[in-house]
């Protein structure tokens, strides 16, 4: 399995999809014979095996992202004492020229979106300042440090999913499912994402709570959402859970971690660039959708355009409604059916998103080995199929592989939701 990872990481680029789907579906694969094998494999053997792993990808540049750029840059200009959401990469280059490196011009080349403002909260510049502080002009060295930054975070997730597995009785093969799992590993480690530390935040919001340390809790779920802003529309599930609907210091815990970690954005206000891009972010992309790309179609049909900037927002309201519907509905009597809960609303979140990228898929993947449900874990193979459209020439998604996909991910749900025994999230 090591070679595989090895070779995905520093060889294979997403261009090259069956040769990857090939290496990923043996990496999948290998991880599913471990976990149905190892009913005496000890958990320090699993935790040395994925960081050995993780610790040969250390020199790789990512290979199937092209978001580290951004990361750099903005870093970068933090550490220049400049406020990154000012200015779009494109303007700050016209309007900086004395300040202009070539290190800046290699990343602004490198970069996917330098007409837009930045889109990362203040929690991540944090950590892209650490980078740029570190790696002295120095794309390679930069990378390093974010990859090193991210391993100690999933080291951190690692020990979290040990503990809780604990504390909740389930056996700690588990930790097979997500230490060895090739989206995880390729993902956070390989590509630089950071849905990792959102996991940890959320494990250790739990644990937290698990100790009746509500306040710590509520603090852990505020930086969670400094880290991605998501973790937000779990807000009403808290409102669902007796222990923390009245729990008053959970609620000031959260607040001062929100205040703390988005207060920078009042600075030369930047919270009209950060919402602006939010807003292009939510009207113009698509990417491995599935219920949007339906309705896309009807609008096709009926009005003969891409209808995106009319179908996003009656999409976000019905997800609004649904989480709010679904928490009032569901009411969690403890910290499993909280995660469980989590869960369903991340489910429910992705199939009405315009924009679908695997890495999403990993905080809720994390968070439902907490529960019965296999969606997640068949979607974090499934979703593969999604790096189809890197190999097109014109970067067009094929619907064959989308329907794959989805497919799949329908046979996963009705099997969690409707054909199992379990009581279902849906409430009848």
């Amino acid at each position: 399995m090591a070679v595989g990872f090895f070779y995905l990481a520093y060889y294979i680029p997403r261009e090259n999809f069956w040769l990857s789907f090939t290496i990923y579906s043996f990496l999948f694969g290998g991880m599913l014979v471990l976990y149905f094998l190892s009913a005496q494999l000890k958990w320090q053997w699993i935790f040395v095996g994925g960081l050995l792993i993780r610790l040969s990808l250390l020199l790789a540049i990512p290979k199937w992202s092209d978001d580290y750029p951004r990361f750099l840059w903005d870093g970068e200009l933090v550490q220049m004492s400049e406020n990154p959401y000012l200015e779009t990469p494109e303007d700050w280059l016209q309007n900086h020229p004395e300040s202009v490196s070539p290190y800046l011009e290699n990343l602004f080349e490198l970069m996917n979106s330098p007409e837009y403002f930045s889109v990362y909260p203040p929690l991540n510049q944090a950590i892209f300042y650490i980078a740029a502080w570190g790696s002295n002009l120095d794309t390679n060295s930069g990378i390093l440090i974010l990859r090193a930054i991210l391993i100690l975070g999933e080291i951190g997730v690692f020990f979290g999913l040990l503990k809780l597995f604990d504390h909740f009785q389930l056996a700690e093969k588990r930790l097979i499912l997500y230490w060895l799992n090739p989206l995880v590993i390729m993902e956070i480690t390989g590509n630089l994402h950071f849905e990792g530390m959102v996991l940890l935040l959320l494990l250790a919001s739990v644990y937290a709570l698990s100790k009746n340390r509500n306040m710590i809790s509520g603090e852990f779920w505020g930086l969670s959402i400094g880290m991605k802003l998501l973790p937000l529309m779990l807000i009403p599930t808290f409102f669902s859970l007796e222990k923390t609907r009245k729990s008053k210091v959970f609620w000031i815990g959260s607040a001062i971690a929100i205040i703390a970690s988005f207060g920078w954005l009042l600075i030369d206000n930047s919270w009209v660039h950060f919402l602006q891009s939010l807003k292009l972010y939510q009207g113009k992309f698509e990417f491995n959708a599935s219920i949007y790309y339906l309705l896309r179609e009807v609008g096709f049909w009926v009005k003969g355009y891409n209808v995106i900037g009319e179908i996003t927002p009656i999409l976000s309201g019905i997800t609004l409604v649904g989480i709010l519907y679904f928490s009032w509905k569901r009411k969690a009597q403890n910290l499993l059916q909280l995660t469980d809960l989590w869960v369903f609303i991340y489910l429910f979140y992705l199939m009405l998103q315009p924009v679908v990228h695997p890495w999403y898929l990993i905080p809720a993947f994390g968070l439902s080995l907490f529960t019965d449900k296999k969606a997640f874990l068949i979607w974090t193979f499934a979703v593969i199929f999604s790096y189809q459209a890197y190999g097109d020439p014109n970067y067009q998604e094929s619907p064959v592989f989308l329907f794959l996909e989805y497919s799949i991910l329908a046979l996963a749900i009705y099997w969690d939701y409707f054909k199992t025994t379990t009581k279902s999230l849906i409430p009848t």
